[in-house]
């Protein structure tokens, strides 16, 4: 038989097959933060129950942890309250915790894999939904609730259904300026918001297999915001290459039988798919959210579509965006003014990011225009290491960038960053809800950071291209 790696690495995790379609299954690696945990941990005491495999859950705080200020106590009460309710349920179940005391912390998705705990062939879940990230290095990696949390806390197993496999193949190579970042919203755009559900997403082909590890996390990262459960890709030898020498990965004997367990566990050649899906790469350009969900999305030098052009079921959709928005129809997004610029998130918080966008300012010596506020937030603490090292914070300093502590920041409004009144975004995150950003009136536009670089220096939505004269210089580094 031949088979995906998502039907092996599910079929070697099953416990007990509960019939319905529903399994439970071993869990390799269990992450934790503030948001989710709290009531798991309440649950558990309630039941005078203990944590089964404590060396197999990892914790980190990530959601809250302010990024101008880490001393404690936090400025925002609710805040240092979660920190301090997490420091407790880890010390008292004995579980692993990277302290931001000890400049440990870090985005739950960042530490997994710059720390090497994210290994192909795991089962992998976290009480976020953005925990399909791990999938980039073959794992399968699942956001799970509250309840599922206590569950694996109680028996290191979860139970989920089986889903059918897609398969994403992305031929050619991507243009001068394109990421993965547009890799995704393109895709999305192009299968829906809602298009995965039931699905878990194998991404593949040419431009799949020349993205860099930090890359192909964006894309999986992002799957979920596709609808499916979770997102891969096939391990290889950038797999390989990203975790040799990582704390956490095998040494000696143990790393050559990884490697050969590693190699096994990819889609066979002659794998059967529930679905295929080809796209070309090269016709992919920047992408910009204009709406209210992630399937609101055009090319950065596009228009915004027009309700009477639209599906009946869609035109709806189209005005309450429109109207929440407030853009006009059937008119550029380029030139939309914009107050805030963020560069960061689990999404692209990550070295590669920040120095790609540190490598266009520094060679173009453009700044951020009068009166937009640019943050960039690394996404662990030692990314934000790295990038002092490396002169990166300098060049963004220098750019009129404010250079943060690690978070999750503006992605989501549970810390003290966030949009304020009618502001409008450009934002290297994830989602684009309404209020996402912290403002119920706040506006969200999703890019990639080379296009959040460009509407930082104009002001304005602008295309990175052009902004940076990315197709003319002799080198462009590449970003997730």
């Amino acid at each position: 038989m031949t088979a995906t790696l998502y039907d092996k690495v599910f079929d070697l995790h099953v416990v007990r097959d509960l019939g319905d379609g529903r399994y439970q299954l071993f869990v390799g690696l269990h992450l934790i933060h503030e948001a989710t945990s709290p009531q798991a941990f309440a649950m558990l005491r309630e039941r005078s129950m203990g944590v089964a495999f404590p060396e197999l859950t990892v914790a980190t705080a990530d959601h809250v942890i302010p990024t101008d200020d880490i001393s404690r106590p936090f400025a925002d009460p609710l805040g240092e309250a979660m920190l301090t309710r997490l420091e407790r349920n880890t010390e008292d179940f004995g579980l692993r915790f990277l302290s931001p005391a000890r400049g440990e912390h870090g985005i739950v998705h960042v530490l997994g894999p710059e720390l090497g705990m994210t290994q192909p062939g795991m089962t992998i879940v976290c009480g976020d939904s953005h925990t399909s990230t791990h999938g980039a290095f073959g794992a399968l990696a699942f956001g799970i609730g509250t309840s599922q949390v206590r569950d694996v806390l109680a028996t290191q197993t979860v139970v989920l259904n089986r889903l059918k496999v897609r398969r994403i193949r992305i031929e050619g190579r991507l243009a001068p300026g394109v990421t993965a970042k547009d890799v995704i919203l393109h895709i999305i755009n192009r299968l829906g918001p809602k298009g995965g559900v039931g699905y878990a997403y194998e991404f593949a082909g040419p431009v799949v297999e020349a993205l860099s590890m930090e890359e192909r996390m964006t894309l999986c990262n992002m799957a979920v915001e596709a609808g499916a459960r979770c997102g891969y890709v096939n391990p290889d030898d950038t797999t390989i290459d990203y975790l040799r020498g990582r704390p956490h990965a095998p040494t000696g004997a143990e790393w050559d039988r990884a490697l050969r367990w590693w190699r096994s566990i990819a889609s066979d050649p002659d794998a059967r798919f529930d679905d295929d899906v080809v796209l070309d790469g090269s016709a992919i350009p920047p992408m910009v959210t204009w709406g209210i969900n992630l399937g609101q999305s055009i090319p950065v030098d596009g228009t915004v579509p027009t309700p009477a052009d639209a599906a009946p079921d869609e035109a709806a959709a189209l005005t309450e965006a429109l109207e929440y928005m407030r853009l006009e129809p059937g008119r550029p997004l380029l030139g939309t003014p914009v107050d805030v610029a963020f560069l960061g998130s689990c999404t692209n918080g990550r070295e590669s990011d920040f120095v790609a966008v540190a490598e266009v300012l520094q060679r173009t010596g453009l700044r951020v225009a009068a009166g937009v506020r640019a943050l960039a937030v690394p996404g662990s603490a030692r990314v934000r290491e790295r990038l002092i090292r490396l002169g990166v914070r300098d060049v963004l300093e220098r750019a009129g960038i404010e250079f943060r502590h690690a978070g999750c920041s503006m992605c989501l409004a549970m810390n003290t960053d966030k949009l304020v009144g009618e502001e409008i975004c450009a934002s290297s995150s994830n989602r684009n809800f309404k209020g996402r950003q912290g403002s119920p009136t706040g506006r969200t536009l999703i890019m990639s950071p080379l296009s959040v670089a460009a509407a930082a220096v104009r002001g304005y939505v602008a295309d990175p291209r052009e902004v940076f004269d990315i197709e003319n210089s002799a080198s462009v580094p590449p970003t997730s």
